[in-house]
C-alpha cells in the first residue's frame, strides 16, 4: 500500500519525506484554505518536494469549467493529478481530460456505482470517503472493498484506490486486506501507525537492562 499525505502543510510533508513514507500527496479547497495560502502557489511548492502524485481539486461544477481548470491545473508541475468530483458534470469532463492524458482523482466517491461510473469515464484513481461515511452510520470500508473485487473483476479498468476521509488506523487496515492500492492519510493518522505500547515497554526496557549491565560491570 503508498501512503499519500492528506495536507497541504509544507512541515508535515517533509516529515513524512524524511520517514520515507510520502507517496504522494491530496489536496482539497478545505485543506489549502487552512494554510491560508493561493492554490496554484501551494501545489507547485508540495510538487517541488514530492516525487509522488499530488491532487489539486478543480472549483468549477460546470464540466466545461471543471475542463478548463483541469487542463490548467495540469499544466503547473508533471506530477499534478486533477481531483474531480465525482458529479454527473464531472463525469463529463473526466471522460474528456483523461482523453487528453491528464490523470484524474475522483473525489467524494460514496458508493460502488459512483466508483464504477468514475472508472468507466477514465479515472486513475478512485477515491471513496469512508470516514464521511461512517460518520452517518455507513460502513464507509465495505465500499472499498466492494470497489476492489469490481476492479479485479474487470481488470481493464485502470485505477487505483485511494482510501480517503481516513479517521482511524483500523481503515489502513482493512484497506490492506482487501487489496486498496493507497491510503491518504492526515498527519496525526500517519503517526499513529506507529504506535503500540508494547513497542514503548519493550525499548525501555532493554535500554534499562542494557544500563543496568553497564553500571555492574561499572563503565
Amino acid at each position: 500500500m503508498k501512503f499519500f499525505l492528506d495536507t497541504a502543510n509544507i512541515d508535515e510533508i517533509k516529515q513524512a519525506i524524511d520517514w520515507g513514507l510520502c507517496d504522494g500527496v491530496t489536496t482539497n479547497p478545505t485543506i489549502i484554505a487552512r494554510e491560508g495560502r493561493e492554490m496554484r502557489e501551494a501545489i507547485e511548492e508540495i510538487c517541488e518536494l514530492v516525487d509522488g502524485p499530488v491532487s489539486a481539486e478543480v472549483l468549477a461544477t460546470d464540466a466545461e469549467g471543471m475542463i478548463e481548470e483541469a487542463r490548467e491545473r495540469a499544466s503547473w508541475a508533471d506530477n499534478v493529478v486533477v481531483k474531480i468530483p465525482t458529479i454527473p458534470e464531472g463525469i463529463k469532463a473526466m471522460s474528456k481530460v483523461t482523453k487528453e492524458g491528464i490523470r484524474v482523482n475522483a473525489t467524494l466517491v460514496f458508493s460502488v456505482p459512483q466508483a464504477l461510473l468514475v472508472a468507466k469515464a477514465g479515472a486513475s484513481y478512485i477515491s471513496p470517503f469512508v470516514g464521511r461515511l461512517d460518520d452517518i452510520g455507513h460502513d464507509g470500508m465495505l465500499v472499498v472493498e466492494q470497489t476492489a473485487q469490481m476492479l479485479h473483476n474487470y481488470d481493464y479498468f485502470n485505477a487505483e484506490i485511494i482510501v480517503s476521509s481516513v479517521r482511524q488506523v483500523a481503515h489502513v487496515i482493512r484497506g490492506l486486506m482487501c487489496g486498496a492500492h493507497i491510503a491518504t492519510l492526515p498527519f496525526a493518522t500517519l503517526e499513529k501507525l506507529f504506535q503500540h505500547p508494547l513497542t514503548d515497554i519493550g525499548l525501555e526496557r532493554f535500554l534499562a537492562d542494557y544500563a543496568k549491565m553497564q553500571e555492574e560491570l561499572g563503565r
